[in-house]
């Protein structure tokens, strides 16, 4: 799970832990951390296992990984359940944690583009049936990029999760009032096809390509596994990014 701060509460954390769930969350400014144990301490990385809290009810002992990376001048601080760096590699968890923004994404779509910003009606049965009717034709949508991107071998899905999303989903939607017009005329029956065929890119389906970003460090110990041909992620690789999600 990825946690905000507004989900900062130790109890919580350990019911998480109890139940086998992990979740990678923020650590707030001044928390005081006992450190047990270091397994990178570099000039741009951080990565030590650490006992938070007061021994109190409400701040019971925590035992969790804090990761700490530097970008430029500053330390981005960040707190997992998975305490095995080979299971949760520490760049890898500082990535999970950015892909976060993807929720934030998700609820502007419905909200903007498919409405859910406004109820039309006030019946408890009419606004539950408006937010599972969004939420299901939102789901539709997403099913329908991952099949374009599948078509156009790019990445949207869990393939996409550590590169750039190429197809956008809004204009998947605007797009859908051309493919019912072409459907009409007798030119296309099959959307995928329509979407993903080349006359059409002008509906703007496939985004620019951005300025390629750095490479993901995948290793588990950076500062010892330099050489190592598993330093990077790899798309190809057959090792899957970590165990726990395996788990």
């Amino acid at each position: 799970m990825l946690l905000d701060r507004g989900f900062y509460h130790f109890v919580f954390w350990l019911k998480l832990i109890e139940n086998n769930i992990h979740f990678i969350t923020r650590l707030k400014k001044g928390a005081s951390v006992k450190i047990k144990e270091v397994f990178t301490n570099t000039y741009s990385l951080r990565d030590r296992l650490i006992v938070i809290g007061s021994g109190k009810k409400k701040t019971p002992y925590v035992t969790l990984r804090l990761i700490e990376v530097r970008s430029k001048k500053k330390w981005h601080s960040y707190l997992t359940s998975v305490l095995d760096p080979n299971i949760l590699p520490p760049y890898v968890v500082a990535e999970l944690y950015q892909k976060r923004w993807r929720i934030e994404d998700a609820f502007n779509t419905v909200k903007r583009l498919l409405g859910l910003s406004y109820l039309w009606t006030g019946s408890l049965n009419g606004v539950q049936l408006q937010i599972w009717g969004t939420w299901l034709f939102y789901a539709v949508l997403v099913d329908l990029g991952d099949a374009v991107a599948d078509e156009l071998s790019l990445p949207f899905g869990s393939e996409a999760l550590l590169q750039a999303v190429r197809i956008s989903l809004e204009m998947i939607y605007r797009g859908l009032y051309h493919f019912y017009s072409a459907r009409q005329k007798g030119l296309t029956s099959d959307p995928v096809k329509y979407f993903a065929d080349p006359n059409n890119r002008d509906l703007g389906i496939v985004k620019r390509q951005r300025k390629p970003r750095v490479k993901l460090i995948v290793a588990p110990f950076p500062d010892r596994m330099r050489s190592s041909t598993d330093f990077f992620f790899n798309t190809k690789s057959q090792k899957p990014l970590t165990v726990a999600i395996e788990a």
